[in-house]
């Protein structure tokens, strides 16, 4: 049992004298990269799991709002029992703690990606975009994103600047790229740490409360080309022209192939700049230092990418002579080497 801070205190007050429950055992189940907290907590019969969001830093609204949606868009995601919004606390239906990256091999990566890909297609074809409540993926946002990767990466983690006729060059191809393709309900974390291997109805979908109105490509690119795990690239291509084709006779896209693969390769990469920002600040502000390990993985993208299309030459040569020299002598050891050979 724990009782190490006064937030664990009240959560399992609320739990025995609110709700009447004897916690036999309560531990950590996991963390996540905002101030929200989860704990797995057993009782006679049943393990739940317990949200705790202070209210000064998380709002739970959008938590329960889009669970709701999402139930209704028949995707599968926890069950909400309880909720204390004065205090920050929701009781949640307990998926386990087998998440995708605990189980992808190459023996098991198709028939989970396929499960992965179902339970995508519900969220894009079943989730209603008009009147939904969702905020739309805009110029704004992706701005507010990209410079995360400026401000936390580039000036903060490297100390470098990069020239603003490169960087705007970049903020302009991507949030143009971005804006012009259909949209559709965006998860916004639709990747391994976030799939959970069920016995019935798996995957089921966890931290979708950031969802948005966006681009198509999105969750699809944060799915196949995961910050925390990498496939080989023409796996990834098999998966993604699969999916198009979905797509495609489900008359969610009026594109040819490489149509998307446009839209796919530049949405990752704002994703990507993004994700390395924020684990930037994660090891920087929030003392949250293990993702850092993710950034080689994550800037391989990256450049793949910059390599791919002519208008990032720039920023591709600027990332070869200034951000991979000042991260290979960075002060974190983690962080080499920056590139392998088995992920480049």
């Amino acid at each position: 049992m724990m009782h190490d801070d006064l937030r664990t205190i009240s959560m399992l007050d609320w739990l025995e004298n609110d709700l009447l429950l004897t916690v036999t055992h309560c531990e950590p189940a996991s963390s996540d990269a905002s101030f929200r907290r989860y704990f797995r907590i057993t009782t006679s019969n049943k393990q739940f799991i317990v949200m705790d969001a202070p209210p000064s830093k998380e709002n739970t609204e959008p938590f329960i709002r889009i669970a709701k949606l999402l139930t209704q868009s028949q995707v599968n995601v926890p069950s909400i029992f309880q909720q204390n919004l004065i205090d920050g606390f929701l009781l949640l239906e307990d998926f386990g703690n087998q998440c995708f990256l605990d189980q992808l091999n190459t023996a098991t990566a198709d028939d989970l990606y396929q499960s992965a890909f179902d339970s995508l297609f519900k969220l894009q074809t079943q989730t209603p975009i008009q009147n939904s409540g969702l905020p739309g993926y805009d110029e704004p946002l992706l701005h507010r994103e990209l410079a995360i990767f400026d401000e936390w990466f580039l000036g903060q983690l490297l100390d470098i600047q990069i020239p603003a006729a490169i960087w705007d060059t970049v903020r302009t191809l991507l949030t143009a790229s971005a804006l012009e393709q259909p949209v559709t309900c965006v998860h916004r974390d639709y990747h391994s740490r976030n799939l959970m291997v069920l016995d019935n109805d798996s995957p089921g979908v966890i931290d979708f409360q950031d969802a948005v109105i966006g681009p198509i490509t999105y969750d699809l690119v944060s799915l196949l080309r995961d910050c925390y795990i990498a496939w080989p690239e023409q796996q990834v291509e098999q998966w993604r022209s699969n999916y198009f084709e979905r797509l495609r006779q489900a008359a969610l896209i009026n594109c040819d192939p490489a149509q998307f693969k446009r839209w796919f390769d530049l949405m990752g990469l704002q994703r990507h700049l993004k994700a390395i920002g924020i684990f930037s600040r994660l090891h920087l502000r929030d003392g949250k230092s293990n993702y850092l390990g993710d950034i080689p993985r994550t800037l391989n993208y990256v450049i793949t990418v910059c390599a791919t299309y002519p208008e990032l030459a720039e920023f591709n040569n600027f990332l070869h002579d200034h951000v991979l020299p000042a991260l290979s002598s960075a002060e974190a050891p983690v962080l080499i080497p920056v590139l392998s050979k088995a992920e480049a």
